[in-house]
């Protein structure tokens, strides 16, 4: 009995975890799934946010964008789709596809129109406004077309700048695009509750002192002595104070951005940590903040170091290490980041996808690949969650120690001296040993 219990609730989980890629799976037409296609469909952006367990029906958001001619336009994404229904004439099956439509707008009594670009163009699932062509255009462009040995009779695939769409060819432009897409809104979103947490634990002890906090915002209150003292600290030392509030920020920035592409349904589900640009911004803010706020010894060293002469004279052989070094840093915090998050909502998707590539292999295939798909899915999401959390500790303290480096003040140090009562500091040379 609790082994049926067991196995329906295994299936069920099974169900659950596979309805969100049903739709794309099924349709392949032949039955075939294009398995990279999928994957990169759900981690990459979209104009629209997706509702649980469906391809088809999205929460719109707005797509802002500026015209060829320099005018402004902004409207629901939902305006530049619609959902189609088809039915096989084998099985009877209604089929329903979300497919690209073109949206007009008129201002000034010219009419402006905007689609996404279809997967043959290079701006592939991006806004693009539309053209249409004269007689004389619509003949030379097919004509290219049709002369194209890698396109197929009729289609317009390949043609740079133009777009196929209904039969008819339009002249293609890719517009300034300030939309908020489904990362922009899931960045504000993590955003806003990084704030409210933050927020929430200064307004605690605003009202209740240095009294501990309990259940949630204990365990916030966990997280933030154990950054702040192990990490920050114990790197900068006195100089923790300055740098805490940007290094804390980021690991629970990224702490949150981690968790909350983990989730499936909104306002989870975007691959946000899994996205190199988002990654780049972080890394670049290190660099600033390392950079710019690093002292003359940091500089110093750069440009002068203290190895033996050979090494920096005549040829700079140390100088241009150092500046090499200044920008492998940042760049392994952003490659480290993207592609421990990338590659672990990859690993995810792929094994759900195990279920619909052995389903074409008969039942006992079929049931044989779910449990194989469940368990180990289950098994990786546990660890992504573990992942989330190291990503995030691992990112904030090389941080750290970039930002430490650059605060160095070179051989000599300060030790504290007591003279009246006062606490005073005085400068020891390099050759005291403290």
């Amino acid at each position: 009995m609790k082994s049926n219990r067991i196995s329906i609730l295994m299936l069920m989980l099974a169900a659950v975890l596979a309805l969100p890629f049903s739709t794309r799976a099924s349709s392949g037409g032949d039955g075939g799934i294009d398995v990279k296609k999928v994957i990169f469909h759900h981690l990459g952006d979209g104009y629209g946010w997706e509702v649980p367990f469906s391809h088809v029906y999205r929460i719109p958001l707005p797509v802002i964008v500026r015209a060829e001619d320099g005018n402004w336009f902004c409207f629901s994404s939902g305006k530049l789709t619609e959902v189609v229904v088809t039915e096989d004439e084998a099985s009877g099956k209604k089929h329903e596809e979300l497919v690209p439509v073109i949206h007009t707008a008129e201002r000034d009594g010219k009419q402006y129109m905007f689609t996404l670009a279809p997967e043959e163009s290079a701006h592939k699932d991006k806004v693009v406004q539309l053209f249409p062509l004269d007689a004389e255009q619509e003949k030379t462009v097919r004509e290219q077309a049709a002369g194209n040995r890698a396109l197929e009779a009729g289609d317009g695939q390949g043609l740079e700048g133009y777009d196929e769409i209904g039969g008819v060819f339009y002249r293609e432009y890719k517009p300034v695009d300030i939309s908020i897409t489904k990362n922009v809104l899931a960045l504000l979103i993590a955003a806003v509750l990084v704030t409210l947490m933050v927020m929430g634990l200064a307004r605690y002890y605003g009202r209740k002192g240095y009294k501990a906090p309990r259940k949630g915002m204990g365990f916030f209150e966990l997280l933030v002595s154990f950054i702040y003292y192990g990490v920050i600290k114990d790197t900068l030392h006195d100089k923790a104070k300055k740098f805490a509030p940007y290094l804390l920020t980021c690991f629970f920035f990224i702490l949150t951005m981690n968790l909350l592409g983990l989730i499936v349904i909104f306002p989870g589900g975007a691959n946000l940590t899994g996205n190199i640009a988002v990654t780049l911004v972080l890394a670049t803010l290190t660099f600033i903040m390392t950079n710019v706020l690093g002292k003359k010894h940091y500089w110093k060293e750069m440009f002068w170091p203290d190895v033996p002469i050979w090494l920096k004279c005549p040829l700079p052989i140390m100088q241009v290490i150092e500046i090499f070094g200044i920008f492998t840093k940042p760049a392994a915090l952003c490659v480290r980041l993207f592609a421990n998050m990338m590659g672990g909502h990859m690993i995810v998707i792929t094994l759900v996808m195990l279920i619909f590539i052995f389903a074409a292999y008969g039942a006992a295939a079929a049931g044989g690949s779910v449990v194989i798909s469940v368990l180990f899915t289950i098994f990786m999401l546990a660890l992504d969650v573990l992942v989330s959390f190291i990503q995030a500790y691992v990112f904030t303290m090389l941080s750290t120690m970039f930002i430490a480096m650059g605060q160095e003040d070179g051989h000599e140090g300060h030790e504290k001296e007591i003279k009246d009562g006062k606490v005073e500091e005085v400068a020891v040379p390099a050759s005291v040993d403290i």
